[in-house]
């Protein structure tokens, strides 16, 4: 029986029959549902919500030394955090088999960039494996554990968002029950001092060529690397979606290379290939990963000429810029597709915060990754730089110290996280800010759960993945504990009581003290969360048509008529219209 499954469905199918016993992550668009898919495999595989990426990567490489096959999973931006971990396992090998999946983001459908993580194979030396559909996101899991094993190297698993979400048959196995070595204390492999690492840079470079020999050969056996031979005129040397792609698009009679092992590359085999056709292309998204280490090693081909260095492909744009056939269509445009640009949720405790800091101009907010990045987009226009993870506090410091040194007075910098960010990596940037006398105000965004990437369980929730019960990290007592007074805990859709907290908060500031700001209110799409009985209406009698209620940013809210108008199919009764409207216009009604 074969299963209708997503990339990440049948990527946690593959943990599970690899017999991997310990995974831990972060959750990150496209990889967030390879981990939530795991509890369904009950006690067979441990997994877990790690605070960040690279504490997933040491858990996961720890569980390795101790002899279980383990696995992590990471957006593509993770893997920069989780870079340091990373490097020096390469240079000290594995216990069990160590596998890391790192899902890229071509096109930056999820991501605040484009970056293509293959070069992290080459740069930490490190095997690499992509599956191009969800049977080999499946199949691959258990081979990259194999070769973890048997060259002693972490793999990653590189996947991207095509990959991850399109759903195809796959056809299930069985289990593989591994029974791990004894553990026994290893100092010289697994403590990598100067001394140690420096003796095993000669073991690394030595893998890399075993990798190599093994692509050539056995990776055709088993399936990861495959050779379909045509005529002779044209062939494509591809891997991961870009397969699919060029499968679809070049004629009958094109021979394909397609690689599952795709660092280190199979040079002799890439050479035996090229000598069958006459002409040779290499098609794959983002940079020359592969085109370019073939041209280093004389193989002439071609490629990213015609394809590009940015966005992925798909089998329209291969078609008409690989073979130069303009697409048979007609493009409609008598009909203009109405703009939903993406906003903050009817009812989402963000809302108040923003809507509070916005109506002085001389705040600047500096922000971070997560729902609430979305207060930068009008008519809320409260956020002023969002980098990554956990920047918002520490960008926020970099610019308040600039402020302070220039003479700027009239500023009051707000840092902004979430509360999942700020066990993620916002806690740093908390130590930073009072350790380094920073005149700015840390405030953490907390509606109890992970809410960007779906709603996963982080330390300050009181659940695990896996849904037991587990204590709940209080931030403001983290705060207390380093020092920060006053602290202030406020329900940012009360926007009288947010405007008073954020008035005593500048106070504090300009007195000297270190205040810092919890807002504290459930996302409503939360299941346990209990749904409100009442829904906000405008009194067209008392509406002015001043257009203040459209300020808060509500998706639910618009103009009919010249009168405010309220979607009974969106609003959730959360009230913040009501408190902005200046004429008590709106007015609560139950459901």
């Amino acid at each position: 029986m074969k299963h209708l499954m997503s990339g990440n469905e049948a990527t946690a199918r593959g943990v599970y029959e690899a017999g991997i016993k310990v995974c831990s992550a972060y959750p990150g668009t496209p990889s967030t549902e390879i981990l939530e898919n795991l509890p369904q495999y009950g006690e067979d595989v441990y997994c877990e919500w790690a605070p960040n990426e690279k504490v997933g990567t040491e858990v996961a490489y720890g569980a390795s030394v101790a002899g279980s096959r383990a696995l992590t999973t990471m957006k593509m931006v993770g893997l920069n955090v989780a870079a340091d971990p990373l490097f020096t396992a390469a240079y000290m090998g594995v216990g069990g088999g160590y596998v890391i999946v790192t899902a890229d983001d071509p096109s930056c459908h999820s991501s605040q960039n484009e970056q293509d993580n293959r070069h992290y194979a080459r740069f930490a030396k490190v095997a690499m494996v992509e599956p191009s559909d969800p049977q080999e996101c499946k199949d691959f899991v258990k081979l990259a554990c194999e070769i973890s094993e048997e060259f002693d190297t972490p793999v990653l698993y590189r996947t991207t968002t095509r990959v991850c979400h399109s759903k195809g048959l796959v056809e299930f196995g069985e289990r593989t029950e591994v029974t791990p070595k004894p553990y026994a204390r290893n100092t010289r492999k697994f403590i990598c001092a100067p001394a140690n690492a420096f003796q095993n840079h000669p073991l690394v470079e030595e893998r890399l060529k075993k990798l190599e020999e093994y692509g050539c050969t056995r990776a055709l056996e088993n399936g990861l690397n495959k050779m379909e031979l045509g005529d002779g005129k044209v062939g494509v040397v591809t891997a991961a979606i870009s397969y699919q792609y060029a499968k679809e698009v070049f004629p009958e009679g094109t021979s394909f290379l397609k690689l599952g092992l795709t660092y280190p590359l199979p040079m002799d085999l890439i050479r035996d290939f090229a000598s069958k056709v006459e002409t040779l292309y290499v098609v794959e998204e983002l940079e020359p990963f592969m085109e370019n280490e073939m041209k280093a090693a004389g193989i002439a081909c071609s490629g990213k000429d015609k394809t590009g260095v940015m966005y992925e492909l798909n089998t329209q744009l291969v078609r008409e810029r690989m073979l130069g056939e303009k697409p048979n269509f007609k493009t409609v445009d008598d009909i203009a597709v109405a703009k939903r640009p993406p906003a903050l949720c009817p009812g989402c405790p963000h809302r108040g915060f923003f809507y509070t800091l916005s109506k002085n101009k001389n705040y600047v907010v500096t922000g971070d990754i997560g729902c609430y990045t979305l207060g930068f987009a009008p008519p809320l226009n409260c956020m002023d730089v969002c980098i990554c993870m956990g920047g918002g506090f520490s960008a926020g410091m970099g610019m308040a110290k600039s402020f302070e040194r220039e003479g700027v007075t009239d500023k009051v910098v707000f840092g902004v996280v979430g509360d999942s960010t700020f066990f993620h990596s916002g806690m740093t940037g908390a130590a930073e800010i009072l350790y380094n006398g920073g005149n700015m105000i840390p405030c953490v965004l907390d509606n109890r759960i992970t809410g960007m990437t779906g709603h996963q369980e982080n330390p300050g929730t009181g659940y695990t993945l896996m849904g037991k019960e587990a204590p709940m990290l209080n931030i403001e007592k983290i705060f207390e504990a380093y020092g920060y007074a006053p602290v202030f805990t406020v329900d940012p859709q009360d926007l009288k009581a947010m405007k008073e907290t954020v008035d005593a908060a500048v106070a504090a500031l300009k007195a000297g003290q270190h205040p810092a700001i919890v807002t504290r209110r459930p996302c409503l799409l939360i299941k346990r969360i209990k749904q409100p009985k009442a829904m906000c209406v405008v009194n067209a009698d008392k509406c002015k048509s001043c257009k203040s209620c459209l300020k808060v940013g509500c998706p639910a809210i618009s103009m009919e008529n010249g009168k405010a108008f309220i979607d009974r199919t969106q609003c959730v009764g959360c009230t913040v219209c009501a408190q902005a409207c200046p004429f008590d216009a709106i007015e609560m009604e139950e459901n």
